[in-house]
């Protein structure tokens, strides 16, 4: 090839480059990344895991260092002394010997609500792969209608040229090229509004994958694949669901929390023991400081406090009875989720073989009308009848095999799979 036929080549590249195709595992691991719902899960559970550290700090010791100036007048038994100067500086240290559980429990509480959290961020993360797949079947499905109308608008066209043909000899009806012409105009409302849905697919694709950019690429042909167990019932499902789902595991979490800040909350009727040392120097000259020193035990116990312990404790008990209580709706909720995934996985599933059925007597149907009219013993009505019917068949087996990957999307969902 010579020097210009391979610029004119590249050339024509550049000016119609292949579309880019995006995958499903493409779409997933892009959301993983970018999703601003998970960097915010993201940053909920760091913060919990803080909170726990903050809560550590109680059991550890406690060290302060202050230091001060003074400049001024002072007097004794009504004699005046003249402005001077004082300086000071101590260092105390405190650790906590036992205060029957209180510290040690919150920060055990603390620690359960940091699980909790990142069980909650792995409840986004799954939330998050739902979406993305649910959105990339309907975008999928859309591109497939596309298809059916592009084919329907070319049947169209090759059953107006034809018409055309019988009209210009007189042997059809010029009311026959009417009808075939006002076919071809409504092909095209039907492509036009098959390539609408299938942008704005896309660009709900871009949101559920938090990306902000163009929607020129194409998502691939692929079919969603059966989901291991899918044909199975309900309670051997719910065996592995329950075990793998976030959301139970983060409850659970928030339930021992609870319980470790009852336990906490307890505590208070109890007094509470520590230890103190400290050393201070001052004085009114830096180089004549006199230097002190304490160290011993402390012990405090707030023995009343007009009730507000026990109103504490009963509150912290109430908030236990209702985690409780939201984690056995929680089980039935997934129970629930599980038979609507493996039901509408199963009907999806039938009505698939249905509509593949459905599409070749349409397809046999279109074939005959199409020879009858040619052969003069249809009419355009026939012609056009068989044509809508293979047209509605076509995108039935479409809806069907987008219905079928939402429902796995929603299985897998429900079963706690990524």
């Amino acid at each position: 090839m010579s020097g210009i036929g391979l610029v004119l080549v590249m050339a024509a590249l550049a000016a119609d480059p292949a579309p880019r195709v995006l995958t499903l595992d493409q779409a997933l691991k892009t959301a993983a990344e970018r999703q601003p719902q998970l960097r915010q899960a993201a940053a909920s559970t760091t913060a919990a895991q803080a909170r726990a550290d903050q809560a550590r700090a109680g059991l550890l010791p406690q060290l302060r260092l202050s230091a001060g100036y003074d400049y001024g007048t002072s007097s004794f038994g009504g004699a005046a002394a003249g402005p001077g100067s004082s300086y000071s500086a101590t260092v105390s240290a405190n650790q906590l010997v036992w205060d029957f559980g209180q510290t040690w429990n919150r920060w055990q509480a603390a620690g359960a609500g940091a699980d909790s959290a990142a069980r909650s961020e792995d409840s986004a993360k799954l939330g998050a792969a739902f979406n993305v797949r649910n959105i990339f079947s309907t975008a999928h499905a859309n591109k497939a209608l596309v298809g059916v109308a592009r084919d329907t608008l070319s049947n169209q066209d090759r059953h107006l040229q034809q018409i055309q043909g019988f009209v210009r000899v007189g042997t059809r009806p010029e009311i026959d090229l009417a009808q075939a012409k006002t076919d071809l105009a409504n092909a095209r409302v039907l492509l036009v509004n098959a390539e609408n849905a299938y942008d704005l697919a896309r660009a709900q694709l871009n949101q559920a994958m938090g990306v902000e950019g163009s929607i020129d690429y194409e998502v691939a042909d692929e079919q969603a694949p059966a989901v291991e167990g899918e044909d199975g019932t309900t309670d051997e499902l719910l065996k592995t669901a329950l075990p793998a789902r976030p959301e139970v595991a983060a409850l659970e979490q928030q339930i021992r929390a609870q319980e470790l800040t009852v336990s906490a909350t307890s505590g208070g009727y109890w007094p509470t023991l520590g230890v103190g040392a400290s050393a201070g120097t001052g004085g009114s000259q830096l180089n004549a400081l006199d230097l002190n020193w304490s160290v011993g035990p402390n012990l405090t116990w707030s023995f009343f406090e007009g009730g507000r312990t026990s109103a504490a404790v009963r509150e912290a008990s109430a908030q236990l009875d209702s985690l409780r209580a939201q984690l056995d709706q929680l089980r039935q909720s997934v129970r629930l989720d599980v038979e609507q995934a493996r039901l509408a996985v199963r009907a999806s599933k039938a009505a698939l073989t249905a509509s593949a059925d459905a599409v070749v007597n349409a397809r046999e149907r279109l074939k005959l009308a199409e020879g009858r009219y040619q052969a003069g013993v249809g009419s355009i009505i026939e012609l056009g009848d068989a044509q809508v019917a293979l047209t509605s068949a076509l995108a039935q087996q479409v809806q069907a095999d987008q219905r079928l990957a939402a429902s796995r999307a929603q299985l897998l969902r429900a079963l706690g799979r990524p």
